[in-house]
């Protein structure tokens, strides 16, 4: 016997819809703040957008339930997003040292096939921009905030 939602022409609706950003969750961390009514616990979650096509963002929110934090830092994120120049090869057009802070990112184009060869946030931050073959390396500082951003300000700082 046949499907009874086949027969009468009914589709299945797609569970989720394309999304126009690709999203990399950087981390959800717990933040407390003593007041003198006692501990307040908020989240705060912070977030790389990007179209995997040269547009590229960063973006923080803070709520105190983990969904809102991340609902706050995509829309935080859009209003900044940054166009970046995307090689042959998907790769940098020359090699870049930039530093953020106490963050210091070093980017170095590489052949076709080698891959993403980066750690943590830089490589979240070039995968949602759209790059594939890059060698990084981060010196300096492990907070995933500042590395990322210094991996964007590496890339919109790039001579084409």
């Amino acid at each position: 016997m046949a499907n009874v939602n086949q027969s009468k022409g009914h589709r299945r609706k797609p569970l989720r819809e394309k999304k126009e950003f690709q999203e990399e969750l950087l981390c959800i961390d717990r933040v407390t703040r003593v007041t003198a009514w006692g501990r307040q616990l908020r989240f705060r979650a912070s977030i790389v957008i990007g179209d995997g096509k040269g547009r590229v963002a960063f973006g923080t929110g803070k709520s105190g339930e983990v969904v809102t934090a991340i609902q706050k830092a995509i829309s935080n994120a859009k209003k900044d997003l940054q166009n970046v120049d995307i090689c042959e090869w998907a790769t940098v057009s020359h090699e870049i040292k930039t530093k953020f802070k106490s963050a210091v990112v070093f980017l170095h184009p590489a052949s076709e096939g080698t891959g993403l060869i980066a750690g943590g946030s830089i490589r979240k931050v070039l995968n949602v921009a759209g790059y594939k073959n890059v060698l990084a390396k981060r010196y300096g500082s492990t907070n995933l905030i500042n590395n990322a951003r210094a991996t964007i300000k590496a890339l919109t700082s790039m001579k084409k």
